[in-house]
């Protein structure tokens, strides 16, 4: 029997090598995760050519899975330092990265990347037309766009962002709503410049059809990209978010009809209120595609911590249904983030993310957390180390203030709950200042 994407082989009854690895990684059911899979519940980004992939199923009912953003800019070209990111975001257990690359020799990038690198990998087809074609914005045409489009495809790229929602209807609407900060997708902000200059539309939306048809080819998954998306507490849940919402729903019962994964992505800033009623918004009108989100930030005013505030609208946002976060760095609104960055970033992302799972009951999620207390119950300090999310981090603070006595840790001493408890219940004699 013969597919063409990982929806149309769970569709009629096949079980691809790709689901059997996700099941098992998963803690399903092989034929229960292809059902999902064949309802567009889940999906199993991996193109084709992308063959050093280790896939990963993204899903509200699996674990919430991380996607690292990066690649070069016109002030930061280093391709070693891009690479380096990589490589830190995969060993610490990033399931995805998405090439984000501004600058340079885009294509010989993004093909290292889904030559050797084991990862879901993503781009926006959007920003390397620009680096492309290097000529004024006005004078790309609407093939073009497309185009490149199909050269990311044939490169083995996992997942496209694909800023298709905003139209010339959802656009005009955009301007009479005003908003605080306007549209600060990149993306967006790019594809609307254009319409406005050229007057034409959406070369994505008014081929919809052909960009899914490049996707079946390659089984490539979509991810409708969020062009709207609030940049700023004032602006979320306006109408030019939930109008393009509305959009992306229609465009995913399309894709669905040709057998197209689908990815829904998501807000950016968000008041925490508001973000599990978002997430079940998403829900209904895209019928419980995955979401993807970027955070969502949960205050404006936090340069410098914003893996923080993102971390706090990311665990809310995945405990409610979410599937997929973007995670953000330190260097949010403020620079390019370097290897340092990356590392806090994924390590507060993957924070939010655990946290999710334990709290909408995720297969397996709460074992971790068991076996780390009874590692504390035990005061065996190696054991906690290695179950660490940052066992690096762990075992530098423990080093850097050493106890009097190797069984404690020197905030508590001779005063450790922990210890005093243990012998006290195996009968022994508890005397902690004569000790």
């Amino acid at each position: 029997m013969s597919y063409t994407t990982q929806m149309d082989a769970a569709r009629q009854g096949i079980l691809t090598k790709e689901m059997e690895a996700v099941a098992k990684k998963e803690h399903f059911d092989p034929k229960e995760l292809m059902e999902l899979v064949a309802q567009g519940k889940v999906a199993i980004p991996a193109n084709r050519l992308h063959t050093c992939i280790d896939p990963n199923g993204i899903g509200s009912m699996l674990k919430t899975k991380i996607n690292v953003n990066l690649g070069t800019s016109r002030d930061c070209k280093d391709l070693d330092m891009e690479l380096a990111k990589v490589k830190r975001a995969v060993d610490m257990g990033a399931e995805s990265i998405m090439d984000l690359s501004s600058w340079g020799d885009t294509r010989t990038f993004r093909r290292k990347l889904t030559k050797e690198c084991p990862a879901i990998i993503g781009t926006v087809p959007i920003y390397d037309a620009v680096v492309y074609y290097h000529k004024p914005l006005k004078e790309i045409t609407a093939e073009e766009w497309l185009q490149i489009v199909e050269m990311h495809a044939k490169d083995g790229v996992d997942f496209l962002t694909i800023h298709v929602g905003i139209n010339r209807r959802t656009a005009a609407r955009f301007k009479e709503a005003k908003r605080l900060t306007n549209i600060v997708s990149r993306g967006g902000s790019i594809i609307f410049a254009w319409m406005e200059m050229t007057g034409e539309e959406n070369p994505f939306y008014a081929q919809f059809d052909r960009i899914l048809d490049i996707c079946r080819e390659y089984d490539v998954t979509l991810s409708l990209g969020d062009a709207c998306r609030p940049g700023c507490l004032a602006d979320a849940s306006d109408i030019s978010q939930i109008e393009e919402l509305v959009t992306l729903g229609e465009l995913t019962a399309r894709a669905w009809k040709k057998d197209v994964q689908v990815m829904i992505e998501g807000p950016g800033h968000m008041p925490l209120d508001q973000i599990a009623a978002n997430m079940k918004i998403q829900q209904t009108l895209c019928k419980g595609a995955p979401f993807y989100v970027l955070g969502p930030l949960v205050t404006d005013v936090a340069p410098g911590y914003d893996h923080i505030t993102a971390a706090i609208g990311g665990a809310v946002a995945a405990a409610a249904g979410a599937s997929f976060l973007c995670y953000v760095t330190p260097a949010e609104h403020l620079r390019l983030p370097d290897e340092d960055d990356v590392k806090e970033g994924i390590i507060a992302s993957k924070i939010a993310a655990h946290a999710a799972d334990i709290a909408k009951g995720v297969r397996g999620a709460r074992d971790w957390d068991d076996q780390m207390s009874l590692a504390r119950k035990k005061l065996d300090w190696e054991a906690m180390f290695d179950l660490s999310i940052d066992p690096e981090k762990a075992r530098a603070y423990r080093a850097s203030a050493k106890p009097e006595k190797e069984d404690t840790c020197s905030m508590c001493g001779n005063f450790c709950a922990v210890k005093n408890m243990n012998r006290i219940l195996d009968g022994e004699i508890v005397s902690i200042f004569d000790e």
